[in-house]
């Protein structure tokens, strides 16, 4: 009985002789807790609810969202870092985690040492909207305008970090124009004084803004990725609009402790991707103004090794500050 126990304890560990042990064969075997850095109700929960379901019957056990907001999101993904690396705490940002190395000057966690990228999830865009005093019909006469009179246009964001902030500094970057910053407390209040003629312009998730763009609320001049999206096929992107060389948008990535064993790793990534890849998931994600967008964890990873860097590059560059 005391050598069975010995012999068990031994094929208990994570990894021996390159074989996986029984304990890892048996991953997953109680509720994985998928922390979300963010309130309910916005893009990242959205997502993170989306995939959980179906992911979750692939697994074989359940996953529990956890919201954890605070810190443009650094106190959720703190809490992953932290977390034992064992596959039962993972989480789900966006791309925030590649931009606020930049933002935050004492980050509680080193995004590549600390994080184990398991896959890329999904993206969405944002949309280039004016209100409807603004004269300019479209991106090249917006340009026009802001060079005409720099410092006079206004642009509402949810808030200094935020995606719809880095969208429109990148714009402002590409352009070469001085359009002045007016934070919010969350992109519903920036939309509105927009809506309202207080604010110019805006940077909103598409899905955010279509029905007051359709409602004839706001005028959309360009959507901000490399293509058209589906839910307004008419609007084109802002490069093909004006400004060739200008692109953006919100993607969303999963990710575990650093130091997770790679099978567990491999693990959920083989779930997710055959998840995001599924018909059904696909389709609704479309529907709510994402695209699905499985890869490898190799991938996952290359997407931030490229993104820091290139966002840390613009926040100097522009002065950008979280004040």
């Amino acid at each position: 009985m005391m050598l069975r126990r010995l012999l068990l304890a031994a094929f208990a560990t994570v990894v021996t002789c390159g074989t996986v042990s029984p304990a890892l064969a048996e991953y997953p075997d109680r509720p994985i807790k998928l922390i979300v850095p963010y309130a309910p109700g916005g893009s990242a929960d959205i997502v993170a609810r989306m995939v959980s379901d179906e992911w979750a019957k692939a697994l074989g056990r359940a996953i529990v969202i956890e919201n954890r907001g605070g810190a443009g999101g650094n106190v959720g993904v703190d809490a992953v870092s932290k977390a034992s690396p064992d596959g039962y705490t993972i989480g789900l940002q966006t791309v925030s985690l590649a931009i606020n190395p930049s933002l935050f000057p004492n980050m509680p966690y080193d995004t590549l040492k600390d994080l184990a990228p398991i896959s890329m999830v999904a993206s969405s865009q944002h949309v280039l909207v004016v209100n409807n005093d603004v004269p300019a019909k479209d991106v090249k006469e917006l340009i026009a305008l802001a060079k005409k009179e720099p410092g006079k246009l206004t642009y509402a964001s949810a808030g200094p970090g935020s995606t719809f902030h880095m969208a429109a500094e990148l714009f402002k970057a590409v352009a070469g124009v001085d359009i002045v910053h007016i934070p919010y407390r969350g992109g519903g209040p920036a939309l509105i004084d927009v809506m309202s003629g207080q604010v110019q312009l805006c940077f909103p998730v598409l899905a955010a803004a279509q029905g007051q763009i359709q409602g004839g609320k706001i005028r959309a001049l360009g959507v901000t990725g490399t293509k058209r999206s589906a839910l307004m096929p008419d609007v084109p992107t802002i490069a093909e609009a004006g400004l060739p060389n200008y692109s953006f948008d919100t993607w969303f990535i999963v990710f575990a402790p650093a130091r997770t064993p790679q099978p567990i790793i491999d693990k959920l990534n083989a779930t997710l991707v055959d998840v995001l890849k599924s018909k059904a998931v696909a389709d609704r994600m479309s529907r709510e103004g994402f695209e699905s967008t499985p890869s490898t964890p190799a991938q996952a990873r290359q997407r931030l090794e490229t993104e820091i860097p290139q966002w840390n590059k613009l926040v100097k560059d522009r002065g950008i500050t979280m004040q």
